[in-house]
């Protein structure tokens, strides 16, 4: 069953990819991530690390039902939620980026890590995404916490990533 699973995960993310036999090829035999388009299949909402670890924290609390992907950057110190594409939304937030159409994310397959990126919560392969209404929510309570416990502008800043 675990195997079925890796396959539609491996399927559903590379459908992104320009040429998806190439992009499997890359995560098997070559650097181990590749470049694929947002906008089409999903979007990529990019926090930092602190505000998108506690946030996916709050959204493991409801035990029926797995957060959608999120991938991690570990040298970025950057979280990624997967969203259903929104050409028009707005997320605002101090580092809070909206990845959409006309950019590209680097991921790696969702069997593995690759480099400084990896999957916290790896798609399942059936298309679910996060819930933007409810990853709002999270992200706000996440957000609450960390100014009690740190001010936002202590987060270090980081000149690259997503």
């Amino acid at each position: 069953m675990q195997s079925v699973m890796w396959k539609q995960a491996v399927e559903w993310l590379a459908a992104a990819a320009t040429d998806p036999q190439e992009c499997k090829r890359e995560w098997d035999y070559g650097a181990g991530t590749v470049l694929v388009e947002a906008g089409r299949y999903w979007d990529v909402l990019s926090v930092p690390d602190r505000l998108g670890l506690l946030a996916l924290d709050i959204l493991w609390r409801d035990p029926l039902k797995v957060p959608g992907p999120t991938l991690v950057d570990c040298a970025a110190r950057r979280v990624g939620f997967f969203l259903p594409p929104d050409p028009v939304s707005e997320w605002v937030g101090f580092g809070v980026r909206h990845v959409g159409r006309g950019s590209w994310v680097a991921v790696p397959p969702p069997y593995r890590p690759a480099g400084r990126l990896e999957w916290l919560v790896p798609p399942d392969g059936t298309g679910a995404l996060h819930t933007p209404g409810t990853l709002e929510s999270a992200l706000r309570e996440a957000s609450g916490t960390l100014a009690v416990l740190a001010p936002v502008s202590a987060e270090p800043a980081v000149p690259d990533g997503w």
